[in-house]
């Protein structure tokens, strides 16, 4: 090493240790206190709400106290806690012992822990001005404060102790999986790199951290920015009379009177094209929703910071020892390699293919049918595709979805099927604050009139709620710590206007009942560990009971009890929920099509090396979908490059293949269930036993194999996504 280098390298430590002494002044400073003990961590001042456990019932959010200027201070007060807390470990003079160690790791940073699980759902699902600059602040400092834990060589020296000795231990399979956890959390992390190498993954972190948070922030204002304000009514020709008022309502909402705004997605593809006439609008539509974050007409470009977190994470992987960011990413979940997920994804697209071109013809017909001669182009496949739904099973949206009622669905569909698998029932409350006057608030109660948690329920889309549909914990399952599960499910359902009822889409349905499976996951989570509680699995699991929990939808005993009119509360006609049914099935070639190519452009951008990172956007994606074969003209990705919150500010860097390896899983447990009898109790108590309670205190397919008898085949996830 170079005199420079060595200079850059102090430099780059002294910075840090800079950083933190900073973070512990300003939480002293802002709390009025003088730094008058090195050893206590200053306390947060008695009004702020995170400062002790809230005494709402299971520790629920006090959101009617909690006030922008509570976060910082709870932010840094609980990083400098926590810090000392994980000194006060490394620095025993007594062996290292799984107690005195690993639990005593699991029990720190409880005031860290309250405030991120309120702040980061905010974050997520009412974000304003303020909170973006909060967050914008706080992502390198969270970063670093990572960093201090897991490059604290001492407590390292402390866990690797244990990982080599774990054989004598007398571990239970909880904690076995535990010391594992944090073991590897410790290495991926870099704590057995130099010094030198150790000031550049800080500096790596700190930068990757500023980044995500920059894309967020830009998708956020990008769906705003390409949003499609229409001039008249007439351009809104098929189109319900529901969605043409609440296109006008949000119009009005911008200040935009007499005009109609059409929000886009956060997927390629718009739910609107469905039914907009209009060829040219919908063509408008389409190109404001595949092209946002390209810079165009001088708007928001997320190019560039594309190019640059790719880069980053990439150097991150190779000084970590690692081929490239998806080698890294994947070492410890199911998939374990990308080359093995992308064989799972690759080896599907010739069959997934000759379905597309059998749909496309189907549309090419229609087009002709219809008395029109263009080619069929993206914006045109939703449109024709309805039109061949509603002619091949007589189906039209406009007539199922009066029986597609929110709270219908929600009561009679979801809440009615986790009553019949689980024994559980809910019962809303309305006694506790919540963040919007959107969200609702459930007592969740077991079959012995005991208490499981709580559930919030919020679904409505707003302009401060970034797109998507999420679960969130606002307080993890925790025996050690005594904690019941607090879990929040959001939407993104389009708010009708004053007045009209919540008519929803069957997509819509699907996704309630999806976000449950995430949402039980954490309620029924029963472990001693709140790092290996409810959701906290490998992300090729963690999709597993969302997905399995969808397919209730279309049984005939659930639909038929939720699939009420909303006026006349007549269930759904046999004929008609039998063609239901059938049509979900329908266009399964462009469905499974739009997804393969978005995972597969996940890995192809997390597989590059350093060296490899190339110069343009659009040039790489279009050569990487075209030399995987999924460059098909009329189906784009499901999600592009430069709108890919997933991989790029979420947790799915070379993980979107997840939700099909997840499929797996869930298509092959729920034949399995429907053959031994289907929706029973007696089924759901093996599913929440060997699934849902466990976490990841076993090795998940350990789990998986509990319950089914033996490892998953494909056959069924062919059949649930009618290509077999």
């Amino acid at each position: 090493m170079t005199w420079n280098e060595s200079l850059w390298s102090i430099g780059m430590m002294v910075a840090m240790v800079v950083i933190v002494c900073l973070i512990s002044i300003w939480a002293r400073v802002t709390n009025g206190a003088e730094a008058d003990s090195k050893d206590q961590p200053t306390p947060l001042s008695a009004d702020n709400p995170f400062a002790a456990p809230s005494a709402r019932p299971f520790q629920a959010p006090e959101f009617d106290k909690v006030r922008l200027e509570h976060y910082l201070p709870a932010f840094f007060a609980g990083m400098e806690q926590q810090l000392d807390e994980m000194n006060v470990i490394a620095s025993q003079t007594d062996a290292p012992t799984f107690e005195n160690t690993i639990a005593a790791m699991e029990q720190s940073g409880s005031l860290l822990t309250r405030v991120a699980n309120v702040f980061d759902n905010l974050a997520s699902a009412d974000k304003n001005e303020a909170l973006q600059n909060i967050e914008t602040e706080l992502a390198p400092l969270r970063a670093a404060h990572s960093d201090n834990l897991l490059l604290n060589r001492p407590l390292f020296e402390r866990v690797k102790a244990l990982w080599q000795s774990r054989e004598s231990l007398g571990l239970t399979e909880e904690q076995a999986e535990l010391l594992k956890y944090h073991y590897e959390r410790f290495v991926r992390a870099g704590a057995r790199l130099s010094d030198e190498d150790q000031v550049r993954i800080r500096s790596l972190n700190e930068q990757l951290s500023r980044l995500e948070t920059k894309f967020e922030e830009n998708l956020l204002a990008v769906a705003k920015e390409r949003a499609v304000i229409v001039d008249t009514a007439e351009e809104l020709a098929g189109m319900s009379d529901a969605d043409v008022a609440a296109a006008a309502e949000a119009a009005r909402e911008q200040g935009l009177e007499g005009k109609y705004l059409l929000q886009i997605s956060n997927t390629t593809r718009v739910p609107v094209l469905t039914s907009l006439n209009n060829r040219q609008l919908r063509q408008r539509v389409w190109e404001a929703s595949a092209n946002r974050g390209l810079g165009l007409d001088g708007g928001i470009d997320n190019r560039g910071l594309v190019l640059e977190i790719a880069q980053l994470r990439a150097e991150r992987a190779k000084l970590l020892g690692y081929e490239h960011h998806a080698d890294y990413k994947l070492q410890n979940q199911m998939a374990k390699t990308p080359e093995a997920a992308r064989e799972m994804l690759t080896d599907l697209v010739p069959g997934v293919l000759e379905k597309v071109h059998q749909e496309a013809d189907d549309l090419t017909s229609m087009i002709k049918e219809s008395g029109e001669s263009h080619e069929l182009a993206p914006w045109d496949w939703e449109y024709y595709a309805e039109k061949v739904r509603k002619t091949r099973f007589e189906v039209d949206e406009a007539d199922v979805r009066p029986y597609f009622e929110l709270d219908s669905v929600l009561k009679n569909g979801v809440f009615f099927t986790m009553n019949k698998l689980y024994g559980i029932s809910f019962h809303e409350r309305y006694d506790l604050p919540v963040y919007h006057r959107d969200v609702r608030v459930f007592d969740v109660m077991d079959r012995d009139g005991s208490q499981i948690g709580l559930f919030y329920a919020d679904y409505f889309k707003r302009p401060t709620k970034r797109g998507g549909a999420w679960m969130n914990s606002f307080v993890d399952q925790s025996g050690l710590l005594h904690q019941q599960p607090v879990i929040v499910n959001c939407l993104n359902i389009a708010r009708p206007a004053a007045g009209e009822p919540t008519l929803i889409s069957f997509d819509n349905v699907t996704t309630l009942f999806h976000e449950m499976g995430h949402a039980v996951h954490g309620l029924f989570s029963d472990v001693t560990y709140p790092s290996v509680a409810g959701t906290a699995t490998p992300r090729d699991f963690v999709e597993f009971p969302s997905t399995f929990e969808e397919d209730w939808a279309i049984q005939p005993e659930i639909l038929a009890n939720y699939a009420r009119h909303y006026e006349t509360g007549e269930p759904i006609p046999q004929d008609l929920l039998a063609k239901v049914i059938k049509a979900n099935k329908f266009n399964q070639g462009f469905e499974t099509f739009e997804y393969l190519a978005a995972a597969l452009l996940d890995l192809e951008w997390h597989m590059l090396t350093s060296e490899q990172i190339p110069s343009d956007v659009e040039a790489f994606e279009a050569q990487a979908l075209q030399r995987l074969g999924v460059d098909y003209p009329a189906i784009p990705p499901r999600y592009r490059s430069t709108y890919f919150a997933h991989i790029w500010s979420g947790g799915y860097s070379s993980s979107y293949y997840a939700y099909l390896w997840s499929e797996v899983l869930a298509a092959d447990a729920f034949a399995y269930m429907i053959d031994h009898g289907g929706c029973t109790n007696e089924n759901g108590d093996s599913f929440r036993q060997e699934i849902l309670c466990r976490g990841s205190s076993r090795d998940p397919m350990e789990s998986y194999k509990a319950f089914r008898g033996g490892e998953p085949t494909v056959d069924a996830l062919l059949v649930r996504r009618g290509l077999k």
